[in-house]
């Protein structure tokens, strides 16, 4: 909305042009969203469920009666200064509106005084994700030439075309998987938003400066994303809003996200990685948070579904076993998981973007 008044505006006063810069409009709307989350959040608590505490897990008891499911105040936020800053694209709009719907879906298991079995969450998220992953191919398609879809892969110099069928599956899959490894990481004040911070940042930055730039781009030799300033946009938003959640939620935390906000939070990560044209940006982004909560997935999939016990000796999510095992506080946790997760970012950007 503000991107498109400044074009109406600019012929009464030439100053509204900075409303038509990229870089103004990320630091206006990540300084809007900082500002707003922290400022509204607090306001907000008397209105939130409380937490009732996890079963098995460590932390239950400090997060026992706090304030939870403050994502759907971050991410309706999010969504609304979105609205205000962007100027969005038909997927983006869709995407926002799923980004929300997870959340809502999350939020109401947060306030149910019985917690939603494991399958209906575990339904309602495939449905969102196989809806996502149909409209990114539809769209994402069309702004192709030959109208297929291109990936651009690992170790590959050029694109690999992939089938509407896969594509739809790799999808679903990778945004199912980020939704519950990141609720799952959501067990220690700061841990999930500070690793999902970092993963935004990460994403919004590939989309800026390398896959929105049609020479560092075309340098790289990766896809040039038209697109990718909005994208980088709309991912410095996330991250302004996160960032003012975080300030509340430092240990000790005064407020949790809850379903409403891990849930969403996951799912967006996937989208960005999905845009960006490289599934595998994933693991650059989110590698702690797939160890720490997905192998505790993968664990009680296999020990259900096949009845073989694997890993026994370790607990899961992984924070619980550091804490319980070694004697790692919650502020070891954050930074030592924080710390890993830098240097795999690092290390793997160098490696998909330069060894190719």
């Amino acid at each position: 909305m503000l991107y498109y008044l400044a074009g109406n505006l600019l012929n009464y006063f030439g100053p509204f042009r900075l409303f038509q810069s990229y870089t103004v409009l990320i630091v206006l709307a990540l300084y809007v969203a900082f500002f707003a989350s922290v400022l509204l959040l607090p306001k907000c608590y008397r209105f939130l469920p409380h937490d009732r505490g996890r079963e098995f897990t460590l932390s239950a008891e400090a997060a026992k009666g706090k304030p939870t499911g403050s994502g759907s105040v971050f991410i309706s936020l999010f969504v609304l200064i979105c609205f205000l800053f962007v100027p969005l694209t038909k997927l983006q709009m869709s995407m926002l509106l799923l980004t929300w719907l997870t959340m809502v879906t999350g939020f109401l298991d947060d306030r149910s005084i019985t917690s939603w079995g494991e399958y209906r969450k575990a339904l309602l998220d495939l449905i969102i994700c196989v809806a996502a992953a149909v409209f990114l191919y539809s769209y994402l398609s069309e702004t192709m030439k030959d109208k297929q879809l291109h990936l651009w892969l690992p170790f590959v110099a050029g694109t690999v075309v992939v089938p509407t069928w896969l594509y739809i599956l790799i999808a679903t899959i990778l945004l199912w998987v980020s939704i519950n490894t990141t609720n799952c990481t959501d067990g220690v004040d700061g841990l999930s938003s500070t690793l999902v911070l970092v993963a935004l940042i990460t994403m919004g930055s590939i989309f800026y400066f390398v896959l929105g730039h049609k020479e560092i781009a075309a340098y790289l030799l990766v896809p040039h994303l038209p697109t990718g300033a909005n994208w980088a946009l709309m991912t410095f938003t996330l991250a302004g809003v996160l960032m003012g959640y975080l300030w509340h939620n430092a240990f000790p935390s005064n407020v949790l996200m809850g379903d409403a906000g891990s849930r969403a939070l996951g799912f967006y990560i996937g989208v960005c990685v999905m845009v960006s044209g490289n599934p595998f940006l994933i693991f650059a982004t989110s590698s702690i948070i797939f160890v720490n909560g997905g192998l505790g997935l993968l664990k009680v999939f296999i020990m259900r579904f096949f009845k073989i016990k694997v890993l026994t000796g370790i607990r899961f999510p992984l924070h619980d076993h550091m804490r319980h095992n070694h004697n790692w506080s919650p502020t070891q946790v954050l930074l030592k998981f924080l710390i890993m997760q830098i240097l795999i970012t690092l290390a793997m950007l160098g490696v998909f973007f330069k060894v190719r």
